[in-house]
């Protein structure tokens, strides 16, 4: 219970002890103790504010909604250190954190406390990284920064989540550009001018929309009788010699999940080509497809270094901009899978499993404006239903 008393009263070590006036003037202390044991002693002017303070210590406690303030104390910078070294997160998604932390969040407000984040700081970090960064990165990012301060929130450190209700800038469409998507003779011309160990690669993303870290990670168990069974995807330190985890679970997935995807003829004679000129080599217990033979020590390679042989096929193919820089990205032959899967008629739910989206709704977001056919039936049903003996024109 907190108790209200002058120090010059009662206090020896005080001053101006002992005080006889009665209304002296002198300072107004509040004692009481926090939940863990440590005793405070703030000090005011007016009595007023000594039995408000005091009263609202009581009232907190009794709600359940005191905070330590010394929880609070720690700064912004090594909470999120702290923070990130308890999150249950893949290598990948570690380094992005871990990145935008130490090169934007840190540098803004990293030394100010936990508890001293007002909402007018995160409006302003906003607005300085809107200028480095894409609103799509921004949007993305400041999920992160929300998780933290929420975080907060809940171990008591401090009363409220500074970035409620600031306003973050508009992120453009994640509808894919129909330009981004190569054409069929173009997915061809690739597959010609890669590296031909990698030949299969360019038919694994196209034919079944699998990711290139999903191709990467290909082993002889993935292909069943119809059908291609994915579990797994390489890690972005695979190529290490150091690596102890070259594979790790599915984008979005827990460890052992999978997705099966349809596997068409020509694709399975495109795996069966493969393993009649490059076999398989064994990685971590696995017989995969694309490790480098000549080296034999368990290396991998990952979309980083996949990405110099797929550039170089599309230079030497002429698939250039006009910046003579590669036309496409790895990416695009997922791209190709899913608008070919939509233009053919096949339901988007579908698709959006067999690419393996962490909801439907990516897949609309991103292929939706794809599918024509839903164009010509929206006609048609408005058509009958509003004017069912207008002649068609």
């Amino acid at each position: 219970m907190a108790t209200v008393y002058q120090r010059c009263k009662s206090d020896k070590r005080s001053v101006h002890y002992p005080c006889t006036l009665p209304r002296c003037g002198h300072a107004w202390t509040v004692r009481y103790r926090e939940p863990g044991g440590a005793e405070r002693q703030p000090s005011f002017e007016k009595k007023p504010q000594a039995d408000a303070f005091a009263a609202k210590l009581e009232h907190d406690k009794y709600e359940g909604l005191y905070l330590d303030p010394k929880r609070g104390e720690i700064t912004l910078d090594a909470y999120c250190t702290e923070w990130l070294e308890r999150q249950v997160i893949s290598d990948a998604t570690y380094r992005n954190y871990e990145s935008f932390i130490r090169n934007h969040l840190a540098p803004h407000l990293g030394s100010k406390t936990i508890a001293g984040v007002q909402r007018k700081d995160i409006e302003a970090f906003v607005a300085a990284v809107s200028k480095k960064l894409a609103a799509s990165t921004v949007c993305d990012r400041m999920k992160l920064v929300t998780h933290i301060f929420q975080t907060a929130v809940e171990e008591r450190r401090r009363t409220d989540d500074p970035t409620d209700g600031v306003k973050l800038p508009r992120r453009a469409t994640n509808a894919v550009d129909e330009d981004e998507i190569p054409a069929l003779h173009e997915v061809d011309l690739i597959a010609k001018q890669i590296s031909p160990q990698y030949r299969l690669t360019v038919y694994l993303q196209a034919g079944a929309g699998l990711r290139i870290s999903e191709t990467l990670a290909f082993t002889a168990d993935c292909r069943r009788s119809d059908f291609l069974r994915v579990r797994r995807q390489v890690s972005s330190k695979a190529h290490r010699g150091d690596c102890q985890t070259r594979f790790v679970p599915l984008k979005h997935r827990a460890q052992g999940e999978y997705r099966d995807i349809p596997l068409p003829p020509f694709l399975a004679e495109e795996i069966d080509a493969h393993l009649r000129e490059w076999g398989t080599v064994t990685s971590s217990g696995l017989e995969v497809l694309f490790a480098p033979p000549e080296r034999a020590k368990g290396t991998m390679p990952t979309a980083t270094t996949y990405t110099y042989h797929f550039r170089k096929a599309l230079k030497d193919a002429g698939i250039v901009n006009q910046k003579g820089r590669a036309k496409y990205t790895p990416h695009s032959l997922r791209h190709f899978f899913a608008s070919t899967a939509l233009a053919a008629g096949i339901p988007i739910h579908e698709v959006s499993r067999w690419l393996g989206h962490r909801s439907i709704k990516t897949t609309v977001d991103v292929y939706g404006h794809l599918v024509p056919a839903s164009w010509d039936r929206c006609r048609t049903i408005m058509q009958t239903a509003l004017r069912p003996e207008a002649p068609r024109r």
